[in-house]
């Protein structure tokens, strides 16, 4: 990054400006300056500090009033400074118009006439070269609405023709190059909501920087809860439209400047020593008017035809650089390698409420203010041709010609008058305070509030009488915001809104923004062409949705792949599949999708700064995935299915399929053994019936999984960071694996010495070393039946058996033939262990099966149904099949055998011998078939091997090394 934030290039103190820049200024306010001198000496002992800060303020003042280029102070979002520029640019008409906004984000202007206000421009960066990479993404958003000093000065220089509009704020780099603390970002603190649950509006921005235009709030605290507690309101906002708001509406153009000029040199004044606040706000005061006068050299356009519109706080401004004449030796500091992407996203009140720390309810409130100001002035605003969402223009009239503006000395002391003029005692609207009672009423009662007549009657007494309490001929918005509150809310809120939330939206609405097809970046308008043949209306906020019948109409196949597709990469509930599914060799013939691509709009157009098209997204963000520093063996093989899945075609799938392979022989861990083998078996599943040969990354994947699992599993079975789960894991793919392995070149005597070493102490890892012993031939099933039999009978061991359990139950996943032996443990747990020792152990059983074997329960249910009588009836007279007595010769350890007769298992061939026919004619074998009830009078199954003695010959010569 170029340039440390604390000692920037070209940076240089403040100093303070001359206290009287000439003597008319001293003649112009000096009635202004024996008022104030007064006022400070009748409050402080003596003029002091007081007196300075009193008279600076009027210095101020002064010094943007006598400014060549006219200085246009201005709060963000507010009617007043809205109204005001309006009357001023009919008045002016100049010919260039500087705006406080970053200067990247101009070219993306005139694409707010195809949208619905309110939007924000966005700047997003997700690659950073030269921030830290924790930042990323980096995203900055400036949001515009109708009822905003910015717009309409946007609206006139666009649709003016002549007129050219230079923003001159510091770009969106410098945003981050400028942070509060170098190597360290500090995110925005945002103003919790009055209820504590936020409204999904308000995420509109997301995590992104907000940049405004006149951030008119007092940074000293003491000052702004003086300024509350006098005023009888509840927060800053309600303040800021009793005091200034109302009275500058009607104010003139004068006045309005001084008076937004005398607020912004009050808070500055009076702001905390915050050193690194302090030194941006002059650093962008210093790259504005240097930016100023490189125009005005380049251009030649004269001050006088000028407007510098900026924020009240930065126009009271004392840095070298000020003015025109100003002559501070600021330098810029040139731009990171990070490439930045620009576009409109969709914005809303109460995202530029949540995002500049506002009171919820006071943007609305502002655009009433707005309606109310251009119907009492008759001021016609500027407004975009072919803005989205207003009404059609009226017939064009000629344009009025310039008024030039008056020279600097002609300027008049305005601020006495307006600070020693009574307020306006505006008189109390019954027949609107009336319509808001019955309107919020109505609100009310349609989202579930018992509310009737006499709520209404209560809440238009109440509002006056808040009115009066707060020394108010007229109610306010706040003020019948509160009376509605206090006379119709409840203990519980029966629908989605409160009555708060309700007044809000009465009062303007939280109105939405939307971007225009047009506004939209490539892969958005690409998105939305082709969703077109579902015929639904995209843009519209709210769920719709999509019945897709790809048997009927096959040209819906291509649709189903874009809404799986943005599934996977926007967020939950933009698409949401309702009926089908998309797995690993399935696809549906039907889907029906709930689509809310409208109300997803912001992310829908993020996703267009990543590519032009989803596919080149989800490419990037798998490959992201894949090769990040974090990336696991699960993780890549997770976007190898994906890869499969969306994008089709073997490039991509075999390339992050290598990439497994080098992350698994990285890892030193089996914290993802459980879903590794869940992923490896899908797509070998897949593989196996989709194409003719395994890819060789499998093949290798396999060989390198099969070394590198018998490798970790004697260190397994003793870590104690490891799980159950995640060892039953290592041996389910050992075992799984094992035969694909084998005919890979893995040798199985690996696997022999892997469980050979492996000694665990833990009941769990015990019971499943047991299994892998079974599985591995180095233990029998009687000799483990022992050993579950020698547990229930040694007291000592009995509290711990339910673990022991667990892990038989774990075991199911590497060797899920053994689901007769766990059933019969638990049995006989049940039925030998005595009520007293049985009862406290049971809640331990469960316990313990529930949170470590879950999912492997069915498994065991369907064992346990199968063996157990279906009737309680025959519970009585039922022999569990391991109790019965095997039959004499019958190998100790088949359990068919052992439960039947000796010639249950062959009844089936001898009834049907037609396939086992077949089968001897294919192999060459002749002979006839021995009765049912009578043995085989001499080893006829050696025949064959006598017939072909070659096989026989290559094992003895494999076994012998000869």
């Amino acid at each position: 990054m170029t340039g440390s934030p604390t000692n920037g290039p070209g940076r240089t103190p403040s100093t303070q400006a001359p206290a009287s820049a000439n003597s008319s200024g001293q003649a112009s306010f000096a009635a202004l300056r024996e008022q104030l001198h007064e006022a400070a000496t009748s409050f402080a002992d003596g003029p002091g500090a007081l007196e300075g800060i009193l008279l600076g303020m009027v210095d101020d003042v002064d010094r943007a009033v006598r400014e060549p280029l006219e200085i246009f102070p201005v709060c963000h979002h507010s009617p007043a400074s809205a109204l005001a520029m309006a009357r001023r640019l009919r008045e002016k008409q100049p010919k260039v118009v500087y705006l406080e906004l970053c200067e990247d984000m101009a070219p993306l202007l005139d694409e707010l006439r195809n949208c619905r206000l309110p939007v924000a421009v966005q700047a997003f960066a997700s690659d950073v070269d030269g921030f830290p990479a924790e930042w990323a993404p980096l995203s900055v958003v400036a949001p515009i609405t109708e009822a905003s000093a910015e717009y309409q000065a946007i609206a006139y220089a666009l649709d003016t023709p002549g007129v050219e509009l230079v923003l001159v704020d510091r770009s969106s780099d410098h945003v981050f190059q400028w942070d509060s603390r170098y190597g360290e970002r500090t995110p925005q603190e945002q103003s919790p909501p009055a209820d504590g649950v936020p409204e999904p509006e308000a995420a509109l921005h997301g995590e992104a920087v907000g940049v405004e235009i006149g951030d008119l709030r007092p940074r000293f605290a003491e000052l702004e809860e003086h300024l509350l507690r006098h005023g009888k309101v509840r927060h800053w906002s309600e303040w800021w439209h009793q005091y200034v708001e109302v009275p500058l509406g009607d104010s003139d153009h004068d006045a309005y400047r001084q008076v937004m000029f005398l607020v912004g040199s009050l808070f500055r004044r009076l702001a905390p020593g915050d050193g690194d606040r302090v030194r941006v706000d002059e650093d962008r005061e210093r790259y504005m008017w240097t930016r100023i006068r490189e125009h005005l050299g380049a251009g030649g356009a004269a001050p006088e035809d000028c407007l510098y519109v900026c924020g009240a706080f930065h126009a009271a401004s004392r840095v070298e650089e000020f003015g025109v004449a100003g002559s501070g030796p600021f330098t810029i500091s040139p731009r990171s390698a990070t490439t930045w992407q620009h576009g409109l996203i969709p914005s809303s009140h109460a995202a530029i409420e949540a995002q500049f720390g506002l009171a919820p309810g006071s943007v609305s409130i502002a655009a009433t203010q707005w309606a109310k100001n251009l119907k009492r002035t008759r001021v016609q605003p500027y407004r975009l041709a072919g803005q989205d969402g207003g009404k059609k223009p009226r017939a064009t009239k000629k344009a009025a010609p310039a008024v030039a503006a008056p020279p600097p000395e002609a300027a008049e002391d305005r601020l006495s008058g307006f600070l020693r003029r009574p307020p306006v005692l505006d008189t109390l609207d019954e027949a609107e305070l009336l319509g808001w009672s019955v309107d919020i009423v109505r609100a009310a009662r349609r989202s579930g509030y018992l509310a009737s007549t006499a709520d209404a009657i209560a809440v238009f007494e109440t509002s006056i009488l808040l009115a009066g309490m707060r020394d108010r001929a007229k109610p306010t918005p706040y003020d019948f915001q509160d009376a509605a509150i206090t006379c119709i809310e409840k203990d519980a809120v029966p629908g989605r809104r409160d009555v708060r939330r309700l007044v809000e939206i009465m009062m303007g609405g939280d109105r939405i923004g939307r971007v225009g097809y047009d506004a939209l970046p490539p892969l958005a308008r690409d998105v939305h062409d082709r969703l077109a043949p579902l015929e639904l209306k995209l843009q519209q906020r709210g769920v719709q949705r999509a019945l897709l019948d790809m048997n009927s109409r096959p040209e819906l196949g291509a649709c189903s792949d874009v809404l799986w597709m943005l599934r996977r990469l926007m967020p939950h509930g933009a698409a949401r599949p309702i009926m089908g599914e998309r797995k690993l060799g399935e696809r549906s013939i039907q889907e029906s999708w709930d689509l809310a691509l409208g109300t997803h709009q912001r992310a829908l157009i993020e996703l267009g700064y990543e590519g032009v098209s989803i596919e080149q997204v989800l490419e990037q963000r798998l490959r992201r995935d894949a090769y990040g520093p974090r990336a696991t063996t699960a993780g890549v093989l997770a976007a190898v299915e994906d890869a499969t899945l969306y994008l089709g075609g073997r490039r991509l799938a075999d390339e992050l399929g290598a990439r497994a392979l080098e992350v698994l022989a990285a890892e030193r861990t089996v914290d993802g053994a459980p879903e590794v083998l869940r992923r490896v078996r899908g797509l070998l599943a897949y593989y196996r019936t989709a194409e003719p040969v395994l890819p060789p990354w499998v093949e290798s994947f396999v060989k390198a999984g099969y070394a590198h699992y018998c490798t970790l599993l004697p260190t397994a079975f003793t870590d104690e960071d490891a799980t159950v789960g995640q060892v039953a894991a290592m041996l389910g793919f050992l075992f799984s694996m094992e035969s694909l392995a084998l005919s890979l070149g893995c040798d199985r005597a690996q696997l022999e010495l892997a469980v050979a070493q492996s000694r665990p102490t833990d009941p769990e890892r015990t019971a499943l070393l047991w299994a892998a012993q079974v599985q591995l031939g180095a233990l029998s099933r009687a000799e483990l039946r022992e050993r579950c039999g020698e547990l229930l009978a040694n007291p000592m061991v009995v509290p711990a058996y339910p673990r022991y359990l667990s892990g038989f139950v774990h075991a199911l996943v590497p060797v899920p033939g053994l689901a007769d032996v766990v059933v019969e443990a638990v049995s006989n747990a049940f039925g030998r262990l005595p009520d007293p020792v049985l009862l406290p152990w049971l809640p331990s059983l469960i316990t313990t099966l529930r949170a470590g074997a879950a999912d492997l329960a069915p498994l065991l249910i369907r064992e346990a149904g199968r063996v157990f009588p279906a009737r309680l009836a025959a519970l009585d007279a039922w022999v569990p099949p391991w109790r019965e007595a095997p039959e004499e010769g019958a190998p100790g350890g088949d359990r068919m055998r052992a439960a039947g007769g000796g010639g249950r298992g062959a009844a089936l061939l001898f009834a049907h011998p037609g396939t086992l026919d077949a089968v001897a004619e294919l192999l060459g074998c002749d002979g006839a078939w021995a009765a049912a009830d009578e043995g085989p009078a001499d080893p006829a199954g050696a025949v064959l091997t006598a017939r072909h003695p070659d096989t026989a010959i290559a094992w003895e010569s494999l076994l012998t090394g000869s």
